[in-house]
This record gives structure tokens, sequence and C-alpha cells, in this order.
């Protein structure tokens, strides 16, 4: 019996329906699908709830855009998602909604690939708690209207110190995100790096980095400006002055369902509405 666990976005009636059709086709073909219990609360699908272990799942669905996928992948550690746009931009998604049903059919028999990509992972000293990031880790300023200072280490030796409204750390996926915002480069998500991007820097230098995934960033905050950390946008921890925060790569990967050749500039272009000439 296959076991699929449903992440649905929180604030969309369209993911309720969906969710409920997800469930019911798996379950009239003898497998067990669920939603997880906070998002079965919030759309009044509470039947349908579950406290299974979602990363015991063989198969997550995604009802959302971007921000369900980053949490769904955060939830899942490791088990292959199938995205549906149900957002406004949907990077990551694989389908729409009108093809829901037959992309059930094809991977219920196998007719699909795997795509793997790097994840982030987060030390913050002191405590030393962990955390795991698909698009990026920022330290940014707690205050409005000052900078904040804040040390750079690379690969164990100490770079530069920036003033700066914040450092954004990604990986390949998340250069179209936050980091893309502040103008830093757009790289292919088939490839390994870390990117160091400022975020509005008052310095000369100000451009991002793009480094090996086995080159760790070290960022610790200096003076007595507070910071907080962010990952994939949400905020788990105030820094003070001498906190830190290491980035490197993790040693699991986000695993994306898809179902025919992906080609990340044409998605960059379909999204940025480019013209061919």
């Amino acid at each position: 019996m296959t076991s699929v666990v449903v992440v649905a976005h929180q604030e969309r009636a369209e993911a309720a329906v969906l969710a409920v059709q997800v469930i019911d086709w798996f379950a009239a073909r003898g497998h067990k699908a669920w939603l997880i219990p906070s998002d079965a609360d919030a759309l009044g699908l509470g039947r349908l709830a579950s406290d299974a272990d979602p990363a015991a799942a063989d198969l997550a669905v995604c009802l959302g855009g971007d921000g369900t996928m980053l949490r769904t992948v955060q939830l899942v550690d490791g088990v292959p998602v199938l995205g549906v746009n149900v957002g406004l931009l949907g990077y990551l998604a694989e389908i729409e909604p009108p093809a829901l049903t037959t992309a059930l059919e094809r991977w219920l028999h196998g007719q699909y690939t795997i795509e793997e990509r790097m994840m982030l992972e987060i030390v913050a000293e002191p405590p030393g708690t962990r955390y795991r990031a698909l698009n990026e880790a920022v330290i940014e300023k707690r205050e409005s209207g000052h900078t904040v200072r804040l040390l750079v280490s690379i690969a164990g030796t100490v770079f530069t110190s920036y003033a700066t409204d914040g450092l954004i750390v990604a990986t390949p996926t998340g250069s179209t995100a936050y980091s893309l915002s502040a103008r830093g480069p757009i790289v292919s998500p088939q490839h390994r790096a870390l990117l160091l991007t400022p975020v509005s820097p008052h310095m000369l230098f100000d451009r991002a980095l793009v480094l090996d995934p086995d080159e760790v960033v070290r960022i610790e905050v200096l003076g007595p400006r507070p910071a907080d950390l962010s990952v994939d946008g949400r905020v788990v921890a105030g820094l003070s002055e001498g906190d830190a925060v290491t980035c490197g790569p993790a040693d699991v990967v986000a695993r994306f369902v898809r179902f025919g050749a992906r080609h990340f500039h044409q998605i960059l272009k379909s999204k940025f509405g480019l013209a061919d000439r």
C-alpha cells in the first residue's frame, strides 16, 4: 500500500478542493493519503488529517505556490515531492491543477523521474541549533534605519566585514528568490554552489560571490546592533553581538517528481515574460 502526505496552502479554497480530490483518488485505489493536521484544521478538513510522520510517506503532494513547496520540503526530509501550482509564480511546481489526475496515474505506474536539488545546512551559534533550507538563509538587521555589521569567513578564513542591511546565503534554487531581488546572480539549479549576496551594503564592495559548496560560510554579528536569522523566509532566531551562523551543504537533498525534460532557462523565460526577439 502506498502512503501519500498532502501539504496544502492554508488560505486557498482551490487547495482544499484538490486535497479532497487527491485523498479520495488514492483511497479509491486502496492506498493511504492524508493531510497534515495544521493544514486540515485551517481548511476545515479535520476528518482528513493524520498524525503519521510525513517523512515516512512514499510521496508528498504539495498544493500551493513556492512558499508551500518550501514548507513541504522541510516537512518530508527527502521524500519525493509532486508540486501542483496553486500559487502565483510556481517556479518549483511540476504541474497545473487540470493535469493532477494524469500526474497521479503516471506516478503510480512509475512513469516519472526524480530531480535532486542541493539544500543548505545552517547552524546558529550559540546554541548550535541546526536548520535546513532549500532557498536561503538570511542574516538581516532588526532595527529600521540602521545597518548591521557582519564578519564573513569563507572556508575557515576571514574574508571581510560588511556594513549592510543583511547577507543572503542561497542555493542555486534560491538564486531566483530573495537573492535575485538583491541583484544576485541567477544560477541553474543543476549546479551545487553557495551564493553570498549582500542586501543594500553601505560599502564600495557590493558584489555577490558564487562559491564552491564545500567553502563553508560563517557570518558573525559585530557590534551591538542585533540581527535576525531567517530560513526560507521564516525567522527562526535572534542574533546578538558575537553570535554566528554557519552555512554549508546539507547531507540530504530535495527531491522533486518530474514527468519530462525541464529546461530551467525556459521556465525563467516564461515566468519573466521574456520575448524571443
